[in-house]
């Protein structure tokens, strides 16, 4: 995986690379996703729930900042903050609790909660590559470095 720099060429390999994410989460952590518009944050969240068995749509909330998705493998909460106009809002939609209990918390626009929101234990940033993706990863916490390992050992074994 070299630097830990993903290369992916398109939004196919996008929602696989999430799959992948999602498994060597096990359904726990926090993960920032941070790139521009339309670089695929939602396209890998999507991804990663179908890790989880979600097969509908995943839009980003973009209006309601979280969107639950209780699954039988795991609880996994969608943000997207986009639209937060003060990181202080965080508080009314109850954002401790769902840094309280054991689930997958995806982050988009985390910058916009900075200062109320935890650190990560995985922050993930996505830019344009060639016709495709780079996808870098920096690993925070220990669980962060681990989600990281088991991402790598299950790259080894498929291919995005």
């Amino acid at each position: 995986m070299g630097d830990n720099v993903l290369h992916v060429a398109d939004e196919a390999a996008m929602v696989r690379l999430g799959e992948q994410l999602g498994k060597a989460s096990e359904g726990e952590g926090t993960l920032y996703l941070g790139g521009d518009l339309g670089m695929g944050k939602t396209t890998l969240c999507r991804g990663v729930l179908r890790a989880f068995g979600h097969q509908g749509a995943v839009k980003s909330p973009t209006y309601t900042l979280v969107e639950p998705y209780e699954l039988a493998a795991a609880s996994v909460y969608h943000f997207d903050l986009y639209r937060l106009a003060d990181p202080e809002e965080l508080e009314y939609v109850g954002i401790r609790d769902y840094f309280s209990e054991r689930s997958l918390r995806l982050v988009e626009w985390s910058e916009r909660g900075a200062g109320v929101l935890p650190e990560p234990d995985l922050r993930l940033e996505i830019d344009r590559f060639n016709s495709g993706r780079s996808v870098s990863l920096y690993p925070i916490t220990v669980l962060g470095h681990r989600i990281v390992q088991r991402l790598e050992a299950g790259l080894q074994q498929s291919t995005v």
